[in-house]
C-alpha cells in the first residue's frame, strides 16, 4: 500500500522553530494526513526522542495541507482485509500503535501544542484532544464520524471523554457530525480559535510563554496533572501535596521564589 506523501519526502517533518521550540508536521497532505501505520510509529518515536532532549521545552504538532488529520488510514486498513485472518492482526496492531502514540504524548515531559488548520476527524480529533493545548483556525472543524460508517470511534472516545463533558462527547460520538472551531472551544476540545493565518503564530506565542518557565517545573506539573485527574479526591490531594513538597525542594523553586521576593527575573538552572 503506497504511503502518500510528497515524492521523496518524509512522513513527518521536524524543525526547530526557535531555541527550545520544535515543530512536528504531519506530511501526508495527499492522503489528508491519515495516520498510517508507519506515521503512527514516526510520531511516537519523535515525541519520545524530543521528550528526552534537554534543549527542547515545547513541541508544536502541525500538519501540511488543508486537513490536520482524517484519522486512521482506511485504505491501508481495508487492503488488509485480504489477509488470511481478514485483517484482524493488522487492525489490532494499528490500534495498539495508535494508543502507544497517544500515551507517548501524555507521558512526554514537554508540553505538546496542536496547531490545527483544517479538519480533524476520528483519530485526528483524538490527536487534538490528546495534546496538552490546542489552537484552531476559524475554519477548522472536528468530528468523530465513525458511527456513520459502522465503526464507532472507540479509541478517539478515550481522549474525547477526558476533555469534554460526557453529554458533549456522546453527542459527537453518536451523531458523527462535525462541530465548528467555535463549538470546539465551548466544548473544551481546543483552547483558542484564531484567523487561519494566525494559527502558527498563536501556537508559538503559547510555546514561548511555556518555554520561558523552568523545564523541570513544567515537567513535574504536566505529569502531576494527568495522574491526579484519574484519582479519587482524597488520593488526588495526598498525591498533589507530595508533589508540591518535592517541587519545593527543587533548585528552580528556590530560585523562582527568591526572584519573586526580590522583584527580579529568575535564572532557571536548566537554561
Amino acid at each position: 500500500m503506497q504511503d502518500l506523501s510528497p515524492a521523496g519526502a518524509p512522513l513527518l517533518l521536524t524543525d526547530v522553530v526557535e531555541p527550545g521550540i520544535v515543530r512536528l508536521t504531519l506530511n501526508r497532505p495527499k492522503a489528508r494526513n491519515a495516520l498510517s501505520r508507519a506515521l503512527l510509529d514516526e510520531v511516537r518515536a519523535a515525541i519520545v526522542e524530543l521528550g528526552r532532549d534537554k534543549t527542547v521545552a515545547v513541541i508544536i504538532l502541525a500538519a501540511a495541507g488543508k486537513v490536520f488529520s482524517s484519522g486512521h488510514d482506511l485504505k491501508e486498513m481495508t487492503a488488509h482485509r485480504t489477509d488470511a485472518d481478514g485483517g484482524e492482526a493488522f487492525f489490532r496492531d494499528t490500534m495498539n500503535a495508535c494508543s502507544a502514540m497517544m500515551r507517548a504524548i501524555v507521558a512526554c515531559p514537554k508540553p505538546v501544542i496542536a496547531a490545527v488548520e483544517g479538519r480533524a476527524t476520528a483519530a485526528g480529533c483524538q490527536l487534538v484532544a490528546t495534546c496538552d493545548l490546542a489552537v484552531a483556525a476559524t475554519t477548522a472543524d472536528f468530528a468523530t464520524p465513525g458511527v456513520n460508517i459502522g465503526l464507532f470511534c472507540s479509541t478517539p472516545m478515550v481522549a474525547l471523554s477526558r476533555n469534554v463533558s460526557r453529554k458533549r462527547a456522546m453527542e459527537m460520538l453518536l451523531l458523527g457530525e462535525a462541530i465548528s472551531a467555535t463549538d470546539a472551544v465551548a466544548y473544551g476540545l481546543v483552547n483558542r480559535v484564531v484567523p487561519d493565518a494566525d494559527v502558527m503564530q498563536e501556537a508559538l506565542s503559547m510555546a514561548r510563554a511555556i518555554a520561558s518557565k523552568s523545564k523541570a517545573t513544567v515537567a513535574i506539573g504536566k505529569a502531576a496533572f494527568y495522574r491526579q485527574a484519574e484519582l479519587p479526591l482524597d488520593e488526588a490531594y495526598a498525591y498533589a501535596s507530595e508533589v508540591m513538597v518535592k517541587n519545593m525542594m527543587e533548585a528552580d523553586a528556590g530560585e523562582g521564589i527568591c526572584a519573586f521576593l526580590e522583584k527580579r527575573t529568575p535564572e532557571w538552572k536548566d537554561r
